[in-house]
């Protein structure tokens, strides 16, 4: 088999896995399970609990003591069998535990799966740059079919989503080990401290201001990054409770809906060279922000009838809003921090968005919609919620503008270096 079709495999199924449930345990827990937003939000957050800690110690191992394909092939074997026992859970506190032990195997998979294709490709002669984005696109339409099957299977308040998920992810961790070999590098220097190991060195960025202040900043976005995830399908699907929308095919298929967002990302990553050239880094994060402002806002005040248009364009909007800050954010850290600690400095932009920003956005999102928008029967007020969400995106955006400080030079060339 051509060995781009067999990594293009692999990107595919590596979010297939995913998508299979995370746009929709969010409807399992509340709506099938009626569960509190405080016991669901601390179950989606060991997504970003395990992305603390798990990406540094596997990528170590890959670089040191075993072939990245087989620790690749293994994780998801043990990931897909977590899965598997999600069915037999009946409390939140019991799954929390359960989702952590799966987010520890499958969050660092991610980027091994970027390594074991870089690694094969790049042995292999292809130009990396130019070969590898068509293949991880298809990793986007992976989640796409993933949620789409979820859906139209029936799966989306029940828990065989978790089938679904936990069989291929079988599969695929079998798939992984006919993968060519992509052995451990050695090239993590034996005699560095355990700090330089885990990357950590890169902290020291935090002494510089306007680097500490990008940072933070991060972190404030990224407790924004994952709430439409959380939240958007139950959201939609609780339209049902209204009788003269019980039957639309917003409530029928909201998931498919809500995959129009990452139809989205995959439009407006190839507009991005375009944006960062035209406008500088500062006002493309600013977009981003605006976005999720209008994300948010968009569904505040969207139904499935008369104002069916503010939902799609919302999940239309989602693909500026979440590319434009990740990737545009990326390029700011491969551009600004010295060579020797490039590689920590991104893992650090990582950890400060999909960690502890993910993290503190998933708890307290959890605690607020309790505290304030749930009725003593359990109903939501999903319009509070999402304005509520929107402000919060506007007021980031606003300190954003007001204290990062970046004069943008149109004749520099923003490259990412490999």
């Amino acid at each position: 088999m051509n060995l781009k079709l067999r990594l293009t495999i692999l990107s595919f199924f590596q979010f297939f896995v995913w998508g299979a449930w995370l746009l929709t345990i969010g409807t399992y827990c509340f709506n099938a399970k009626g569960w509190t937003g405080a016991q669901f939000g601390a179950i989606f957050s060991t997504l970003a609990l395990s992305s603390l800690f798990m990406p540094a110690l596997t990528g170590i191992i890959a670089d040191r003591w075993m072939n990245a394909e087989r620790l690749y092939g293994l994780l998801h074997i043990i990931y897909g069998a977590v899965l598997f026992y999600v069915p037999k859970v009946n409390d939140p506190d019991t799954l929390y535990y359960v989702i952590f032990a799966a987010m520890i195997c499958y969050m660092p998979t991610i980027s091994l799966s970027n390594s074991i294709s870089y690694t094969i490709l790049k042995r292999n002669n292809y130009d990396v740059v130019k070969v590898f984005p068509p293949i991880r696109v298809w990793g986007t339409i992976g989640f796409i079919v993933a949620a789409w099957t979820t859906n139209l299977s029936g799966s989306k308040a029940n828990a065989s989503q978790f089938l679904i998920g936990g069989a291929v992810a079988i599969a695929l961790g079998i798939y992984a080990f006919t993968l060519p070999k992509c052995p451990p590098q050695k090239s993590i220097d034996k005699n560095a401290s355990v700090i330089e190991q885990l990357g950590l060195n890169a902290f020291k960025l935090f002494a510089n201001y306007k680097m500490a202040l990008f940072f933070i900043f991060s972190m404030f976005l990224g407790a924004a990054l994952q709430l439409t995830n959380m939240y958007g399908d139950s959201f939609l699907d609780d339209f049902k409770k209204v009788p003269e929308y019980a039957n639309s095919l917003v409530v029928k298929y909201s998931t498919v809906i809500i995959t129009i967002s990452q139809i989205s990302e995959t439009v407006f990553i190839l507009t991005i060279p375009f944006f960062l050239k035209k406008f500088g880094i500062k006002k493309v994060m600013l977009f981003s922000m605006i976005a999720w402002v209008l994300r948010f806002g968009l569904f505040a005040y969207g139904d499935p009838a008369g104002n069916l248009w503010m939902i799609i364009l919302s999940c239309i909007v989602y693909g500026m809003a979440f590319d434009f800050f990740n990737i545009s954010g990326s390029l700011f850290v491969e551009t600004t921090t010295d060579s020797k600690i490039r590689a920590s400095a991104q893992g650090l932009f990582m950890m400060m968005t999909n960690g502890v920003g993910a993290f503190l956005g998933s708890k307290i999102s959890g605690y607020i919609i309790d505290a304030y928008y749930t009725s003593p029967k359990g109903d939501k007020d999903w319009p509070g919620i999402w304005l509520a969400f929107a402000i919060y995106a506007a007021v980031v955006a606003l300190f954003f503008t007001v204290l990062f400080r970046h004069k943008h030079n149109p004749n520099e060339k923003m490259e990412v270096k490999h």
